[in-house]
């Protein structure tokens, strides 16, 4: 079973973040993820004015700076980039950490972002559709042997180059983040590897009617991705399945009560033992990786968990 840990980029400092790098990759941990925002997100609502870090940067100093973690993103918005520059990126970071990057993937959501840094917030629908696209186009550089042609809709390229290309083979895997059945999980079937449950998102009405982060939801998502998977010709046992869990380890109900009312019913918020019996449900379900977002994700948190909660399992 494998553990990571999506440490935040903002209220944050670089020392903080870099001791928490060190601890993760002493530790059990098995990867590290930075979120990709430029103004803290909906559960921070008030907090513009604090500091937030760039996180394809990040990762490409995390990647430099440690020897066995995996890294990524939860995860990177299509909007914010042009995705053959994404995939140019991410094959750097991978020759960077000999074949550690995973590129994770979403339409992007937040529309307060758009607004501050002068980017278009397009419809729901056309994010979706420039989100298949992109993981498309970026899947097509990512298994080309020879230069790309592509003639989308929304992104072209003209027999572009991407070399060097990915240490991983066959490629860098291309993880899907996000639950909407009808266009998230299809493009996830079409040109996805890995699949992430975000704790994050799960407080829609449709998901909160299957109580939050529960093995109602993510059996019934997993059942949606295989149906797709069905219906576009792929072979499901080749998606891996991942979720993100806002997490608070923590002996005081009052700290859980308060951390799970500000971020929501995807979060898993308790002592050690309630936190190891809802990660062994999601295992015994087939999850291959538990990604915790612990808040703080500081040295104190991280060593917190990897003595309670990991050592349970590794």
């Amino acid at each position: 079973m494998k553990f990571g840990a999506s440490v935040s980029s903002y209220t944050t400092t670089w020392e903080e973040i870099q001791g928490a790098m060190k601890t993760m990759d002493s530790g059990r941990w098995s990867s590290i993820w930075f979120p990709d925002h430029f103004i803290p997100p909906a559960a921070w609502k008030g907090a513009e004015d604090q500091p937030i870090f760039e996180s394809w940067t990040l990762l490409a100093a995390v990647a430099g700076m440690t020897n066995t973690l995996r890294m990524g993103h939860m995860v990177n918005g299509n909007t914010y980039r042009n995705p053959g520059l994404v995939a140019k990126m991410a094959t750097t970071i991978d020759q960077i950490s000999n074949g550690r990057f995973v590129l994770s993937v979403g339409a992007a959501w937040f529309q307060r972002e758009h607004e501050a840094y002068g980017w278009d917030f397009y419809s729901l629908g056309e994010r979706s559709n420039r989100f298949e696209e992109s993981c498309k186009l970026i899947r097509e550089l990512f298994t080309a042997t020879e230069p790309v042609n592509f003639d989308g809709k929304f992104y072209k390229l003209d027999n572009a180059p991407l070399s060097p290309g990915s240490v991983q083979k066959p490629h860098i895997p291309i993880m899907v983040g996000g639950m909407g059945e009808k266009r998230t999980l299809k493009t996830l079937a079409k040109y996805g590897d890995v699949w992430n449950l975000d704790g994050f998102a799960v407080g829609k009405p449709e998901n909160e009617a299957m109580g939050g982060m529960s093995l109602e939801l993510y059996n019934h998502k997993v059942n949606v991705i295989k149906q797709h998977c069905e219906n576009v010709g792929r072979d499901p046992a080749e998606i891996t399945y991942t979720i993100s869990m806002p997490t608070k380890l923590s002996d005081n109900k009052s700290e859980t009560d308060e951390f799970i009312s500000k971020v929501g019913s995807g979060t898993v918020a308790g002592n050690a033992s309630y936190i190891i019996d809802r990660v062994g449900e999601f295992i015994d379900a087939g999850v291959d990786e538990i990604m915790f977002s612990p808040r703080p994700s500081n040295s104190e948190s991280l060593q917190a968990l990897d003595e309670e909660v990991l050592s349970a399992f590794i």
